[in-house]
């Protein structure tokens, strides 16, 4: 049952969001301030097809953990799914997102008309001196900057590798940093069109501050989201071994 029901979300969760691109293409003509509507219709009817047809429900704790200015999320990453949640979290937020992604016809296009941040990872450091400017100029504009630390999706319980990108916008955005902690790939596991029924929980913990050294800030930094999520981890899979699955 777990393949087909999986199947049956995967084929509906792409569907919707192809043809919400489809639909959305006169938000091209107007002020790119009114059309968010585009990116939590999508966010919302994700969640209720997870909850529906999987099975997947969501939990979002620490809410007021989050300042009102702009802030620069640092979150965990192991799925696609808190791409989209984030957005219940943040204030129409700029991602970093490598810039393969917006080369994609239609999602490529939404991705520059809502003004997110292309990284080309192969630049190096010269990537990180191009976001720079735009990473300023959401801070600026009241928006919230998210970032992955990692770079990319990782399973639950693999060592961390955090890279060098946040503490560099730690120290030149001198905002506070949101550390997010979640259990998402337990559920909705990497390399996989497998989803897993059960409550995937996204944890919002204090902020940090600016002012601290690099290495003091990566070492805290680390240490909060890694032993959060470390944590929601093993809430996780006790719930899916309740659940009937062993993973």
């Amino acid at each position: 049952m777990i393949y087909l029901r999986s199947l049956v979300f995967n084929l509906a969760f792409y569907t919707f969001l192809f043809l919400l691109m489809l639909f959305a293409l006169p938000i091209f003509l107007l002020p790119w301030k009114w059309v968010w509507w585009v990116p939590t219709t999508w966010a919302r009817t994700s969640l209720w097809l997870l909850r529906v047809l999987v099975g997947i429900k969501f939990e979002l704790r620490g809410i007021e953990n989050k300042p009102k200015d702009g802030v620069l999320i640092a979150s965990k990453h192991q799925s696609s799914w808190e791409t989209f949640v984030l957005l219940f979290v943040a204030e129409r937020p700029a991602y970093l997102a490598k810039k393969e992604l917006f080369l994609i016809p239609f999602f490529g296009w939404y991705l520059s008309r809502f003004r997110q941040i292309s990284i080309n990872r192969s630049q190096g450091t010269s990537a990180l001196k191009a976001m720079i400017p735009q990473a300023k100029a959401a801070i600026k504009d009241g928006r919230d900057v998210i970032i992955f630390p990692e770079g990319t999706r990782r399973a639950p319980g693999d060592p961390p590798s955090y890279k060098f990108g946040v503490t560099a916008l730690y120290r030149i955005l001198k905002v506070p940093v949101l550390p997010i902690a979640l259990n998402a790939g337990v559920f909705w596991p990497r390399r996989t069109f497998l989803r897993y029924p059960g409550t995937i929980v996204m944890e919002i913990l204090p902020p940090i501050e600016p002012g601290l050294k690099d290495d003091v800030f990566k070492k805290v930094l680390i240490e909060r989201i890694e032993t959060a999520s470390n944590r929601l981890h093993e809430e996780a899979k006790a719930e899916l071994k309740a659940n009937g699955y062993n993973r």
